[in-house]
């Protein structure tokens, strides 16, 4: 059982290989009439002429980035509408953050920041199937974007965490994934 403080959606987000799906899905699984929205599954959709999210991106790459998350949060209005409490997860950084959180401002929204070391983000990567960091990527790589992202919600340093204990952590404090900006 949820605590009743808990929002009608959540906004999930941190590094790559921060734990953001896992956490998504495990939180999702315990609520009774829930969605996990996977923001990146909108960036897959594009068939021909994706422009591929890289450290420096692109005007073109900016663009579907602004699409995807515009998409994503429709999508996220849609199921609350009808009822369900919507886990949204992606990687949304820095002012893109409150753009999102602003556009969902009707639902007030919960924030997570799954945070954990960038130590543990690489070794969290290094044991997936999918590997979030090759080539130009690194975990540092996006930890600029982190840093420029507005203190909203609830930061959470998950690196000694479990997937299920930080989604016990979430539900038993909802109420601080509503906080304001710090």
């Amino acid at each position: 059982m949820t605590h009743p403080a808990f929002p009608q959606m959540l906004i999930i987000t941190g590094l790559m290989a921060a734990g953001k799906s896992s956490v998504a899905q495990a939180i999702a699984a315990r609520l009774p009439k829930s969605v996990h929205l996977r923001g990146d599954t909108f960036r897959k959709m594009i068939v021909n002429g994706r422009a591929e999210i890289t450290p420096e991106l692109s005007h073109e790459a900016l663009q579907q980035l602004s699409l995807r998350y515009r998409i994503a949060c429709e999508a996220c209005e849609a199921y609350a509408d009808a009822g369900f409490t919507v886990i949204y997860q992606d990687v949304i950084l820095g002012e893109y953050l409150r753009e999102v959180h602003t556009r969902l401002s009707r639902w007030s929204p919960g924030v997570l920041v799954l945070d954990p070391t960038l130590d543990v983000v690489a070794s969290r990567d290094a044991e997936r199937q999918k590997t979030a960091y090759a080539g130009e990527w690194a975990p540092a790589s996006l930890a600029a974007g982190l840093e420029h992202t507005p203190r909203i919600g609830l930061w959470l340093d998950t690196s000694a965490m479990t997937v299920e204990q930080t989604a016990d952590y979430v539900l038993r404090h909802a109420e601080a994934t509503k906080a304001g900006e710090r």
